[in-house]
């Protein structure tokens, strides 16, 4: 049997590949010191070419028969045919006769080319850093380039030990595979960073001010700042200059900024050479307006900064900024501030001059719309609270803007740019939109501790067809909740300042009472009803608004758990039995009508959805009572205001309200004239349970020796008339890649009440004697009573002996009235918004530090699938 048996292909150092052996034979020995220093061409022929033709190798050469060489043109035609980079090896013999031969080891061509061992850059990324490609033909120096510009990738990504290995596979017919081997390495991280010549601060105190961070800590699992980035690098040399200046320090400098590699080319170490200098205070203060609207006699008095005050180069900057916005907001978009400075060295103080140059009077030429595909220009252009033909205003320019953003159809960093027109005083504004999905189809589930398992459907169109137009309808199922809604919004009646809406809906709810931990379902509520909207504006930031609703509510208890029959003998008749639900559940058992119609007047000056200033404010009331089954007024009021305060942290102050006023009596003793289903259960707290504050009945039992055990049988909210709540939150700033994933974290402190509801009927009973016979009476034992025991066994006239009345003795219980309090709950806490890919998350840590009789806390708390 005949077999062929494979060649094994060995991978070769591609920079340093050995030659073939039977060609460094074949090579005659080159030109030694004892050839003839020049002579003449006799012949010229050619060995080893395989590809190339005789003729183009000489060509190359640069030698033709019949010329006079030397020494140098024999080494001239060496180089030139090296040069080409098509021969691994060159080799020209026979000088000594003229008769020169020229032998020549061609250079491989490359079959593939292959990458290995790249796992955090992709191959797609890599690749277009590859100069050589397939069929190519294989020299050192492309390698050599190509494994320096694949070094130097890694290098942008962090990785500065990251080496690259080219490797080559020889295959037959002079061709290889090439192959770079990539040995990643880890990224490289900030061992230290050093502060050499600093004086008035420690290294910690300037650290801080930088934008990179030194790597270890707790928290350096979760950091993204402390690899190193040559970019970063520069922009905390101007970090720590700004921080030096705002300090009053005018001649600080950094010398030198070195950062050097480790010796395991691992980490990088960091070493600034900085000069403080001394510090400055601020000389006069100067300001000069060659605009004839502004006058400086009316402005100076509002500069922050005085004579004898530190120097603050970032306070002259924000004059600047605010004194700019001054000319804008007077029409002057092209006004010029210019800060001029005069340092006295000997006097350590700093003299500032701010001229505001003159500048014409500019008015608004045109307004440019680019980007948007789907969105009608008309919908961007209502939005702009300036017009074409206007004088420029840069305050309008700015709420035109926020306007924009607060649509969420754009980008978050959508700017109104300004250009010179045809003439000095025309400016043209441009807003180049780049819009977001506005058409959501969302099928989701999720997890929350309030609801459990949820199950969403949820078409949404906030943009529909482009006319700004919100179209909804959702389908959402929990374990406590089911609701199907179907809504229309046009914000722009007829191209008016009207607002017209419309909605349909069916809410499915059930309410729940927490007895150690366990959640019971008490009652059920079903709402089927719809609502029409209108609004309009008053002012820029004022609106009013209007709606109408009618709202059929059905509230049941389970009849398995709640009801008995209470006339066995004679059919059955089953109703509502207080002693399993309780007097105050069955006497709001029903089907009730509302009609109601109210009115939202609303102040808004924020700057987008995600609002970092400005305040919002509601008032609302609702009046029930045009027909239908309840009669009441309820009045709420809430306000919220942003403050972006330094390092950008922003602080949030939320208040709300409410109180219902019923315009009917007390139904009966015992009993509020405001239904269950309308009170108020007041805004979730966080720190305490759903439905965890208010006024509640507490049911414990008691043993059989009539002894009040500390354990609950029941704990239902029942809500109040009246509530109110008060948030502070601070949103913590984090860097740009943890921002990027959507994470905002914040602490909190949460402050509210329930309360003010009539006291409910309650019993106290401390054992419930049930017969065996039908048709006789339950016998209850309160307290006080003479007798604790049930009534002996009592035979019944003309039946037999053993047919006695036999009476079970069972455990009884007390109904407690708790959380009917004005007096504040507090909590405090941490928390984190997140708009992860299963939906909105959020994550909250808080720990009650006020709390009534009857509350239920929490410390835990997350909710992902829906908006918490």
């Amino acid at each position: 049997m005949l077999g062929g048996v494979p060649a094994v292909a060995e991978a070769q150092d591609a920079t340093n590949a050995p030659q073939d052996p039977a060609a460094a034979q074949a090579a005659p020995a080159p030109v030694t010191p004892a050839a003839p220093e020049s002579g003449s061409i006799r012949s010229i022929s050619v060995r080893g070419a395989q590809r190339l033709e005789p003729a183009t190798v000489i060509a190359y050469s640069g030698l033709q028969p019949g010329q006079t060489y030397t020494t140098e043109s024999l080494d001239a035609a060496l180089k030139e045919l090296y040069a080409t980079e098509l021969f691994a090896d060159v080799v020209i013999s026979g000088a000594e006769t003229g008769q020169l031969t020229i032998t020549v080891r061609e250079n491989p061509v490359i079959n593939r080319i292959l990458l290995e061992g790249n796992r955090r850059i992709k191959d797609d990324k890599i690749q277009p850093e590859i100069r050589l490609a397939p069929r190519q033909i294989f020299t050192r120096s492309k390698v050599r380039g190509d494994v320096d510009r694949i070094i130097e990738l890694y290098k942008r990504s962090g990785r500065f030990a990251a080496t690259v290995e080219p490797k080559v596979v020889e295959l037959e017919q002079n061709r290889v595979d090439l192959v770079f081997e990539i040995n990643e390495g880890p990224v490289s991280k900030v061992r230290a960073i050093n502060i050499i010549g600093n004086e008035q601060y420690d290294d910690g105190r300037l650290r801080k001010e930088m934008y990179t961070r030194e790597a270890g800590g707790i928290l350096g699992i979760l950091r993204q700042n402390d690899s190193y980035d040559p970019d970063r690098l520069a922009a905390d040399q101007q970090k720590l200059r700004a921080f030096y200046l705002t300090e009053g320090y005018a001649d600080f400098r950094v010398v030198s900024a070195l950062a050097e590699l480790t010796p395991d080319r691992r980490d990088f170490v960091i070493t600034y050479v900085i000069e403080e200098g001394p510090r400055y205070k601020f000389g006069t203060v100067e300001l000069e307006s060659e605009v004839r609207d502004l006058s400086a006699e009316t402005l100076k008095p509002v500069l922050p900064m005085k004579t004898g005050d530190w120097f603050n180069a970032k306070q002259v900057e924000d004059v600047v900024t605010g004194l700019n916005e001054i000319a804008g907001a007077q029409g002057y978009a092209f006004a010029e501030v210019t800060p001029a400075y005069d340092r006295d060295a000997e006097n350590r103080v700093m003299n500032i001059r701010l001229t505001i140059n003159d500048s014409p009077r500019v008015y608004v030429e045109r307004i440019d719309i680019n980007g948007n595909t789907v969105t009608r220009d008309k919908v961007i252009r209502r939005e702009f609270r300036i017009n074409e033909g206007d004088a420029f205003n840069a305050v309008r320019i700015k709420r035109s803007q926020d306007r924009l953003q607060s649509l969420g159809f754009f980008q978050e960093d959508l700017e109104i740019k300004q250009t010179q027109g045809s003439a000095p005083d025309r400016v043209v504004l441009s807003v180049d939109v780049e819009e977001k999905s506005t058409g959501e189809l969302q099928l989701s589930a999720g997890y929350s501790s309030l609801e459990r398992f949820i199950i969403a459907a949820n078409v949404a169109q906030r943009n529909f067809m482009g006319k700004g137009q919100e179209l909804n309808a959702g389908v959402n199922w929990s374990r406590y909740t089911r609701s199907v809604n179907l809504g229309f919004t046009e914000p722009q009646l007829f191209d008016k300042n009207v607002l017209l809406g419309a909605d349909l809906f069916r809410r499915d709810y059930n309410s729940y009472s927490t007895v150690d931990g366990d959640r019971k379902t008490t009652y059920s509520q079903v709402s089927t009803g719809g609502a029409l909207r209108i609004g309009f504006p008053l002012t820029e930031f004022l609106s009013i608004g209007g709606r109408y609703s009618l709202v059929n509510d059905e509230l049941t208890l389970d009849e398995d758990r709640y009801y008995s029959d209470f006339d066995p003998g004679e059919g059955e008749d089953l109703r509502c039995d207080p002693i399993k639900a309780g007097r105050y559940l069955c006497d709001e058992i029903g089907t009730f009508l509302t009609s109601m119609i109210g009115y939202s007047v609303i102040f808004d000056n924020r700057n987008g959805i995600r609002a970092t200033r400005g305040q919002r404010m509601i008032l609302s009331q609702d009046f029930a009572g045009l027909g239908g089954d309840t009669k009441f007024i309820r009045t709420r009021g809430q306000a919220t205001k942003y403050w972006r305060l330094p390092k950008d942290f922003i602080l949030s102050a939320h208040m709300e309200g409410g109180y219902i006023h019923p315009l009917q009596d007390e139904p009966s003793e015992g009993s509020d004239a405001v239904r269950l289903t309308d009170r108020f259960f007041g805004a979730q707290m966080r720190g305490f349970d759903i439905r965890g504050i208010g006024p509640r009945i507490v049911r414990q039992p008691y043993d059989l020796a009539g002894v009040l055990l500390d354990d609950e049988t029941g704990n239902d909210p029942i809500g109040g008339r009246a509530y109110y709540l008060g948030r502070l939150e601070l949103e913590i700033p984090v860097s740009a890649n943890i921002r990027s994933l959507g994470l905002r974290p914040s602490a909190f402190i949460d402050v509210g009440s329930v309360f003010d509801i009539t006291k409910p009927n309650l019993d106290d009973v401390l054992a419930i004697c049930t017969p065996n016979r039908a048709g006789l009476d339950v016998v209850f034992i309160r307290p006080g009573d003479a007798n604790t025991n049930c009534p002996a066994d009592i035979p019944e006239p003309g039946d037999p002996d053993d047919q006695v009345v036999d009476y079970l003795k069972l455990p009884g219980y007390k109904e407690s009235f708790l959380g009917n309090s004005a007096k504040p709950r507090l909590s405090v806490g941490i928390g984190v918004n997140w708009n992860s890919p299963f939906g909105p998350l959020r994550i909250d840590l808080a720990k009650a530090l006020l709390s009534q009789e009857g509350d239920e806390t929490k410390i835990f708390s997350f909710n992902v699938g829906t908006q918490f």
